[in-house]
C-alpha cells in the first residue's frame, strides 16, 4: 500500500509539469497575435502593442519564456491581470475558496443522494422502488446543469420564495447552486452504487455472513458496503472535476463570485495571464484530488493497490 501511494505521488511530479507546459502553449496555439486580440476594439498603435509584448515578456524565445514561467510558478507568481493590473494569485486567492466551497457542498449533495438512491435500488431490486430510483438517475444524467439551475431558480426562488436567487452573502445562497451541481452527479453515483452493491451481495463472503445469522442490515452495513464503495470512490475524483468545470456555468447563472465567474469574465476580456492562472489552479487541484482518491481506494480495497502497484 505504501509503495502504491508513493507511485501515485510520484506520478504527480510528472503530470503537473505537463499541465504547466500545455497551459503555457495555450497562448502560443491561439490563432492570431494574442497582443492584438487583447487590444481588439481599442485604439493602440504598433508602438503600444510592442510595449505590451515587452512588458509581458512575450518578445523573448519560447524556451526562455517557459523557464521564466516555471520559475514564477514555483514562487507562487502567476503574473498580473491585464485588465486591472492586480496579481493573478491575489484574484484567485479571493475567489477560489468560494468555488471549492461550492464543489464540496455539491459533492456532499451528490454522495448523500447517490448513495441513498443506489442502496435502495440495490436492496429493492426489480421492485417499484428500484424502478423509481433508476428512472430518477436516468433523468438526472440527461439533464443539463444550466437548465436544472434555471428550473430550480424559477420554482424555489421566484415562485415560492424559499431561497435567494443570486449572490454569495449567506449559506442560503449556496443551496441552489449546490443542488444544481449535486443532483446531476448524484444520478451517476446512484447507478454505480446500485450495480456495485448488487455484484458484492452475490459474492461468497456475503452469503457466509448471512449464514452466520447476521441481520440483513448488518450484512449490508458492515460487510457489503465497504467492498462496494471502492469502485464508487474511484469516480468521486472525476465527479469533483466535473463540479469544478460545471461551476463555470453555474456560478454565472447564480452570480456566485467564484473562479468560474472570474474565468468567464477573463475569457470575454481576453485576459490571458488570468485565464492561464485559473486553468493551472483548477487542473492541479483536479489531479491532486484524483491521486488522493486513488490512494483511498487502495486503502479500502487492498486488491486495488496490490494490482496497480504491480
Amino acid at each position: 500500500m505504501a509503495r502504491y501511494a508513493l507511485r501515485k505521488l510520484a506520478g504527480l511530479a510528472v503530470v503537473v509539469p505537463v499541465i504547466t507546459l500545455l497551459v503555457f502553449l495555450m497562448r502560443v496555439l491561439v490563432p492570431g497575435d494574442p497582443i492584438q486580440i487583447m487590444f481588439m476594439g481599442q485604439s493602440a498603435d504598433r508602438e503600444a502593442l510592442e510595449k505590451a509584448r515587452r512588458d509581458l515578456g512575450w518578445d523573448r524565445p519560447l524556451p526562455v519564456q517557459y523557464a521564466e514561467y516555471l520559475s514564477r510558478l514555483t514562487r507562487g507568481d502567476l503574473g498580473r491581470s491585464i485588465q486591472n493590473g492586480r496579481p493573478v494569485a491575489d484574484e484567485l486567492r479571493a475567489r477560489y475558496p468560494l468555488t471549492l466551497l461550492l464543489a464540496a457542498a455539491s459533492l456532499l449533495v451528490a454522495l448523500t443522494l447517490g448513495l441513498g438512491l443506489g442502496i435502495v435500488a440495490a436492496l429493492q431490486r426489480e421492485r417499484w422502488l428500484d424502478a423509481a430510483a433508476t428512472g430518477l438517475a436516468v433523468v438526472g444524467i440527461s439533464m443539463p446543469s444550466f437548465w436544472l439551475g434555471l428550473l430550480l431558480m424559477s420554482q424555489l426562488s421566484v415562485r415560492w420564495g424559499l431561497l435567494p436567487v443570486m449572490g454569495t452573502e449567506s449559506a442560503r445562497h449556496l443551496v441552489l447552486p449546490a443542488l444544481t451541481l449535486g443532483l446531476v452527479s448524484a444520478a451517476a453515483i446512484a447507478r454505480l452504487v446500485r450495480s456495485s452493491l448488487l455484484e458484492v451481495l452475490g459474492q461468497e463472503f456475503v452469503r457466509t455472513a448471512r449464514a452466520k445469522g447476521l441481520s440483513g442490515a448488518t450484512v449490508v452495513a458492515k460487510h457489503a458496503l465497504r467492498a462496494a464503495l471502492a469502485p464508487v470512490l474511484s469516480i468521486v475524483g472525476l465527479q469533483f472535476g466535473f463540479m469544478l468545470s460545471g461551476a463555470f456555468i453555474v456560478e454565472v447563472v447564480f452570480a456566485w463570485h467564484g473562479v468560474g465567474e472570474l474565468a468567464v469574465h477573463a475569457i470575454q476580456t481576453r485576459d490571458f495571464p488570468l485565464v492561464q492562472g485559473i486553468v493551472v489552479l483548477v487542473a492541479v487541484t483536479y489531479v491532486v484530488i484524483n491521486a488522493g482518491v486513488d490512494i483511498l481506494c487502495g486503502w479500502l480495497d487492498p486488491r486495488v493497490g496490490a494490482a496497480r502497484a504491480g
